[in-house]
């Protein structure tokens, strides 16, 4: 008998600030409507200056160590595009703060936004080899554009936790996988660079044609018809992303598709990306979070994903709920996640967007502004600092 392995338990993070769109309209000068219905996006979170991708993981991470130990946790996955070094992982410090036992590989992902299914596929691998083990993976990022930009408004920050088992409690992976890789500079970040660089239109074209191709891919390893799916999660660069994408999938497919139905199905998975932005990495698992608080029972519905990362990477698969899954849900500690953000203004925002840190081997501590359980506490001979709140 084959062992069913997927995801056993899930929990988002994010930061301590959230700037609303209202505000950055009042400066842009822009219709609200041009980010409230033309991307979808309400508002975007903002981390405090002791807070990054670090501080988010080990705070999305926590709550599952908590609940299921930590003895079978064998390997720490950590997908990223906001690597804090070009060496060392930053899943050690999460190891770390987390107090995690010492027989513990952990490695960092990058692949833009589609690391953290690489992340979910690997660990699948390493627990149908051992099946008594368990793998956690966090995607972890913070979005950042040039001030004034035309992506400033689908900034963001999250990082959602999830733990990789054998019978798992949450979602069964199934084994079949569509791929895409193809070389597109749509979206891409220098070394060089503090912020991203996007070509806005092409990478809505690269994301489409993506999709395309891991659908073909999909169907030639054996996947499930698309009518069989009860519900879609689209990686969200901007909300709206998934609507498009959600079209374009059934109209190239020959899928008649209902407009009020397929709002009413992606609605249920934009509602944290709508007011957290776009978390890279974190996001399709965002609308995964957001499909299983907000939805009635999908006790054995099968969910569709579509995974995109620009450059690109794509990864079509599906997932099937599992019977009692409503009892391991933390939709209460999810909410407050997102309501216990302080609201700040345009200038206050520009003043945390335009920080960087030094870079003379000195001893900065940084000030204390977040409320969350872990904080950045600073630099000191080039070696990143983390402490417990």
């Amino acid at each position: 008998m084959t062992t069913s392995v997927g995801i056993h338990d899930l929990s988002f993070a994010t930061t301590e600030f959230v700037l609303p769109h209202t505000e950055l309209a009042a400066h842009t000068g822009v219709d609200i409507g041009k980010y409230h219905i033309g991307i979808g996006q309400r508002s975007m979170s903002i981390p405090a200056l002791d807070e990054d991708i670090v501080t988010m993981a080990a705070t999305a991470a926590a709550p599952i160590v908590e609940r299921w130990g930590a003895d079978r946790i064998r390997t720490v996955v950590l997908a990223t595009e906001t690597s804090i070094d070009q060496s060392k992982a930053a899943g050690i410090y999460v190891h770390s703060l987390l107090n995690l036992p010492p027989s513990t590989r952990v490695v960092e992902l990058k692949q833009a936004c589609y690391a953290g299914t690489a992340g979910l596929q690997f660990a699948m691998g390493l627990v149908h080899r051992d099946p008594t083990q368990q793998v956690l993976v966090i995607a972890t990022d913070v979005s950042r554009y040039d001030l004034d930009s035309a992506g400033e408004s689908t900034q963001g920050a999250a990082a959602v936790a999830m733990l990789v088992s054998a019978d798992p409690a949450l979602i069964r992976i199934e084994p079949q996988s569509g791929l895409h890789t193809s070389d597109v500079m749509d979206f891409w970040r220098p070394n060089y660079r503090s912020t991203a660089l996007v070509a806005g239109q092409e990478s809505i074209s690269a994301y489409l044609q993506a999709l395309e191709g891991v659908w073909k891919d999909y169907t030639e390893q054996g996947g499930r018809p698309l009518p069989e799916f009860a519900a879609f999660c689209y990686h969200q660069p901007f909300t709206k992303m998934a609507t498009k994408a959600h079209r374009h999938l059934f109209n190239t497919t020959g899928h008649d598709l209902d407009e009020d139905q397929m709002t009413a199905m992606l609605r249920l998975t934009t509602a944290y990306n709508e007011v957290l932005g776009n978390s890279y990495t974190a996001s399709m698992y965002l609308a995964l979070a957001s499909l299983l608080d907000h939805a009635g029972d999908l006790t054995d519905q099968p969910i569709a994903f579509a995974s995109y990362g620009s450059g690109c990477v794509a990864e079509f698969f599906g997932g099937t709920v599992v019977p009692g899954y409503l009892e391991h849900l933390r939709t209460d500690g999810h909410q407050a996640v997102v309501e216990r953000r302080r609201s700040i203004d345009h200038h206050t925002y520009r003043t945390l967007h335009g920080r960087s840190l030094p870079e003379d081997g000195g001893h900065h501590l940084t000030p204390k502004q977040t409320t969350g359980p872990f904080r950045f506490a600073g630099l000191s001979g080039h070696k990143r600092l983390y402490e417990h709140s």
